[in-house]
C-alpha cells in the first residue's frame, strides 16, 4: 500500500535538505518508486536542487495544479528525474515562481494530487512548509500516514513548535528529529530534548551534506555513511 509521509519543522531546521536524503534513503532501502514533494513558494525546490540546469529542462509542481482535473499522466511530466536514480522523482516549484504564477488550488485539487501520486510512487515525501496556514502543506499533514518534525536545539526552534504544533500532524506514526546544525558551538541538546520529550533520533552536524547544499548537489548521493546510517533508521521508523 502507497504511503504519503509528511517532513515538518521549524524554520531552517533541515527538514528540506534532510527530507531529500531520507527520501533518497527510503528509495535504496526498499527499491520502491520513491517521489519527493515540495510545495514551498517562498523558496522553491528546484532552484537549489537544480541550479546548473536550465529553466526549460526542469518542470513545476504548479503545471500540474493548473488543471480543472488532474491527471496521472500529466503529473508523470512534472516529475523530475536523475539518470542514477530512475526510480525517483522530484516535484516541486522552480526558481522565479511565486504564489501569484498560478491560481490558488482549492483542497479537492490538491486530495486529487496526492490520489495521483499515490498511484505513481509507493512512497510520497512531502516537505511540509512551515507556515501551518499554507493551503497544500496542511492538507499534506492531514493525509499524512506518518509525520517526522524536524526541530533544532535552540530557543527559537522551541518558540516556533510552542505555537505551531499542529493537531492536524497527530498521524498514526510521528517521530521528533532533533538536528544538529552547527558546528564547534554549545549545543543544548538534552535540555531541547527534555523540552520535547519525544526525540527519537540526533543528526549531528554533517561536512558533507552541507557542502552538497551549498554546490547545488543534493541529487547525489550523500558519501557520509556514519550519517547516512542515521537517516537509514529513521526511514525504517516510518515505512
Amino acid at each position: 500500500m502507497a504511503k504519503l509521509i509528511a517532513i515538518t519543522g521549524s524554520p531552517d531546521s533541515g527538514k528540506t535538505v534532510n527530507g531529500i536524503k531520507l527520501a533518497q534513503e527510503i528509495y535504496d532501502l526498499t527499491k520502491r518508486r520513491v517521489i519527493f514533494m515540495c510545495p514551498d513558494l517562498t523558496v522553491p525546490v528546484m532552484g537549489y536542487l537544480f541550479p546548473h540546469c536550465r529553466d526549460d529542462d526542469l518542470q513545476s509542481l504548479g503545471m500540474a495544479l493548473d488543471h480543472t482535473d488532474i491527471y496521472k499522466e500529466d503529473v508523470l511530466r512534472r516529475i523530475v528525474t536523475v539518470k542514477t536514480m530512475m526510480d525517483f522523482g522530484y516535484l516541486g516549484f522552480k526558481a522565479g515562481e511565486n504564489k501569484y504564477t498560478y491560481p490558488r488550488p482549492t483542497e479537492d485539487k490538491v486530495l486529487q494530487l496526492i490520489s495521483v501520486l499515490l498511484q505513481i510512487a509507493e512512497y510520497v515525501i512531502a516537505d511540509c512548509d512551515s507556515d501551518t496556514t499554507e493551503l497544500i502543506s496542511a492538507v499534506l499533514r492531514s493525509d499524512a500516514s506518518a509525520t517526522i518534525r524536524f526541530a533544532t536545539p535552540d530557543v527559537k526552534s522551541m518558540a516556533y513548535f510552542a505555537s505551531n504544533d499542529n493537531p492536524g500532524e497527530q498521524t498514526a506514526t510521528r517521530l521528533t528529529v532533533l538536528n544538529a546544525k552547527d558546528k564547534d558551538v554549545f549545543l543544548p541538546i538534552e535540555e531541547v530534548k527534555a523540552h520535547f520529550g519525544d526525540v527519537r533520533f540526533v543528526l549531528p552536524y554533517c561536512e558533507e551534506l552541507k557542502k552538497q547544499a551549498y554546490c547545488g548537489t543534493l541529487s547525489e548521493p550523500l558519501p557520509d555513511k556514519k550519517y547516512r546510517g542515521l537517516l537509514n533508521d529513521i526511514a525504517k521508523a516510518v515505512i
